[in-house]
């Protein structure tokens, strides 16, 4: 922005009852930060005060592309080629979404309201109204990825323990502690105890996302586009992005946006793991034959055994359909030794083939994940299980199965 485009903070309110507001001029445009409850009857409500009240010509909300897409159409999964997820390696990435996904519902179902209200007001208030929606948030794959990324490898346990805990905490949460949630200052302190607690994590979560969403209204809403924009955003994302806001952007703010949409390439250690490892366990066959056929075969039959029996114990513990189980049996050992094709892909697609998802299984997805059990009766999420059961039991085989040809043939 230029040196005419200065902020100029316009006032800081508090309504009545509300949401935390912030009022900010940056050049020609005005911009109304509210701060939301993503699960409040209050908020909805208040978004649509606003847009009604005709004072703003354009909203902005805190969406990206594929929530915007689940949110107006939330049959959007069932249209997908669940083969294709598995095959373009997003499995993992799906599940846990749909942990996310499921900690937000079952709030909301334990206070009556739909989880997204607010966000689901302003896009009904603004095609009634035809006015021009902006979506500014960064993609949940991206910051899920990056929160991934920017966490040590033995910190990432963590992540999923959490996401689990989620899905198996069934402590209730009231209306009047959701309703709390608005209140900025009880926000900016929960988040800052957890920043000082985990960086790593606040920083994608929280952080680069306040300044994400800054760069996109800058990139959306250039000077004299719009003279008085509504950013209905969650609560703990007003202090940061007011601050983003108050300071000068940059002209041009694509390439740092840009910066915030990278993920960091695969280690090439990690990539070369898999090779290495598979190089070493026919070295190790090889051996294994040169010294006697005997001890050679003994260690096939171990690699065999041990990889084919942890996979196929996993997927059974994923409740797959038993010619999965037979499938993935045979087939680990064998994908352990070819990294272009995981166990994992061979259990889900025999699982697709034998229990193929039905309608109804799309309908329910977002339900049945609230409670632990859902996930085994829903044939998508059980899919997802069998999945990542066989690529978790596949991996736990090779290293297992590794190291005990290794001490057979340092022991011989």
């Amino acid at each position: 922005m230029t040196d005419s485009q200065d902020t100029a903070t316009v006032e800081r309110e508090q309504a009545a009852g509300g949401g935390p507001r912030r009022t900010l001029q940056v050049g020609e445009t005005r911009y109304t930060l509210l701060g939301t409850a993503h699960v409040s009857a209050e908020s909805a409500d208040e978004v649509r005060e606003l847009i009604d009240s005709g004072e703003f010509d354009a909203v902005a909300i805190e969406l990206c592309d594929s929530r915007h897409q689940n949110l107006a159409n939330p049959d959007a999964l069932g249209e997908q080629d669940l083969f294709q997820i598995f095959r373009q390696g997003k499995a993992g990435m799906v599940a846990a979404s749909l942990a996310l996904g499921a900690f937000q519902q079952r709030v909301a179902e334990q206070s009556g309201i739909e989880p997204g209200a607010e966000m689901r007001a302003a896009l009904e208030e603004t095609r009634a109204r035809n006015l021009p929606l902006v979506l500014i948030d960064r993609d949940v794959g991206v910051t899920l990825k990056r929160i991934y990324h920017n966490v040590p490898w033995w910190q990432r346990f963590s992540l999923f323990s959490g996401l689990l805990g989620g899905v198996l905490s069934r402590q209730d949460v009231s209306a009047a502690d959701i309703e709390r949630l608005k209140e900025g200052d009880v926000l900016e302190s929960t988040f800052s105890e957890f920043a000082a607690e985990s960086e790593t994590l606040f920083t994608p979560l929280i952080s680069e996302r306040d300044r994400y969403m800054v760069l996109r209204l800058a990139e959306q809403c250039p000077p004299g586009r719009y003279r008085h924009v509504l950013v209905v955003i969650g609560a703990g994302h007003l202090k940061g992005m007011a601050e983003h806001l108050e300071r000068p952007l940059p002209e041009s703010p694509t390439p740092e946006r840009e910066t915030l949409e990278a993920t960091p390439p695969p280690s090439k250690v990690w990539k070369a793991l898999p090779w290495v490892i598979t190089a070493l366990v026919l070295t190790g066959f090889a051996i294994g034959f040169s010294r006697n056929t005997e001890l050679g075969w003994q260690l096939v039959a171990e690699w065999f055994l041990i990889n084919g029996v942890l996979s196929g114990a996993a997927t059974l513990v994923a409740l797959a359909h038993p010619l999965t189980v037979a499938a993935t049996v045979v087939a680990a050992p064998l994908t352990s030794l070819n990294p272009t094709i995981g166990a994992g892909f061979v259990a889900a697609g025999v699982e697709l083939a034998m229990r193929k998802p039905k309608v109804r299984d799309f309908a329910t997805l977002r339900h049945d994940v609230t409670e632990l059990k859902g996930w085994w009766r829903n044939r998508v999420s059980r899919t997802l299980l069998v999945f990542l059961a066989a690529t978790l039991g596949s991996a736990a085989g090779t290293w297992i199965a590794g190291f005990r040809i290794a001490g057979a043939l340092l022991g011989g």
